[in-house]
């Protein structure tokens, strides 16, 4: 059975993809830059992309017609790589979340945000969302999960707050990591670095034998393309790859020295299938690559809810037979 779902701040679409992949049927993705709507337009002509701010996004419309509304909320309020303004951020949108929730009535959200959230000074406002969640009619989980136990190649935390609607039966469950390791960034890239004949190839392979750092987007007035900060750089230099930039071709045949992350490299890193399409321009392209929610995750995730929407569907048979 396929499930409904409502994707807000859709971004390029990782959680949105992964989603999918998990068995829902997106009835409307709600994303405010027009780069990101025209990336997800590209990319699945068929979804119902709705080019808007959040604030003016209703959900009374949709009220109790979804299964899921999910959304990864902006994370530089709660970015350690930031001023960790919180709900004093005017790019907080928690509340616009917590609004929809209310509108919508879905049987299940999903949110999902940085790790920052889970920090001591965010646990008033997080046991208050937690708290609101609650007094919406759901029962609230909340956990920290890392892309690289779901087979992404990165250390990538994200805190996933799921709730349950109450008439529902509450049977959600975290998805457990995958068995075995995780693919290393050289085992990741091989094919890929070695599109072009380059004879260091097999080399670099086995010094990249690592997972990658977390890959950052930056924002449209900080951070171009490259691989992020000097620690972050640095953990790149340790696997053989020239952090301080992004490439626009794999390394030539004789090419000496670091090779540098392609835009197709990186999204790979990310989780992302080689036929999603970016766009031409770098900058903005990596900025939508680094932003994204991995959807391996998400689909990880997903299927854990669609177990909750399969149990209900099978209590309501059961209750109408025996009525």
């Amino acid at each position: 059975m396929m499930y409904t779902s409502i994707e807000i701040c859709a971004g390029a679409g990782g959680q949105a993809l992964g989603l999918e992949q998990a068995g829902f049927h997106h009835v409307a993705l709600v994303e405010i830059e027009k780069e990101y709507c025209d990336c997800l337009k590209r990319n699945r002509p068929k979804w119902n992309v709705i080019c808007e701010d959040l604030h003016n996004f209703s959900g009374k419309s949709y009220r109790d017609q979804i299964d899921l509304l999910a959304g990864g909320v902006p994370c530089p309020p709660f970015s350690v790589a930031g001023k960790q303004l919180g709900p004093n951020d005017e790019r907080d949108l928690f509340p616009q979340m917590l609004r929809l929730i209310e509108e919508v009535h879905p049987k299940v959200t999903m949110i999902e945000n940085v790790r920052g959230l889970m920090s001591p000074s965010f646990d008033l406002y997080r046991t208050t969302i937690l708290h609101r969640l609650y007094e919406l009619g759901y029962h609230p989980h909340i956990k920290l999960l890392n892309a690289s136990d779901y087979g992404v190649p990165q250390l990538r935390p994200r805190v996933i707050i799921i709730g349950i609607r109450k008439d529902l039966e509450d049977i959600f469950s975290y998805p457990t990591p995958c068995q075995g390791p995780t693919a290393t960034v050289g085992d990741t890239l091989y094919d890929l670095m070695a599109a072009n004949g380059w004879v260091g190839a097999k080399e670099w392979k086995m010094k990249a034998n690592k997972i990658a750092p977390t890959i950052v987007g930056g924002s449209k007035k900080h951070g171009g393309p490259d691989l992020g900060p000097t620690r972050a750089r640095q953990a790149w230099a340790d696997m053989g790859i020239d952090g301080k930039g992004v490439g626009n071709e794999p390394p030539q045949k004789d090419f000496e020295g670091m090779p540098k992350l392609t835009p197709r490299m990186i999204a790979r890193i990310q989780g992302f299938p080689d036929d999603w399409d970016f766009g031409n321009k770098k900058t903005a392209a990596c900025r939508m690559i680094g932003n994204a929610f991995p959807p391996p995750v998400a689909k990880y995730v997903g299927k854990q809810i669609i177990k909750v929407l399969d149990n209900d569907i099978v209590n309501s048979n059961s209750k109408k037979e025996i009525s």
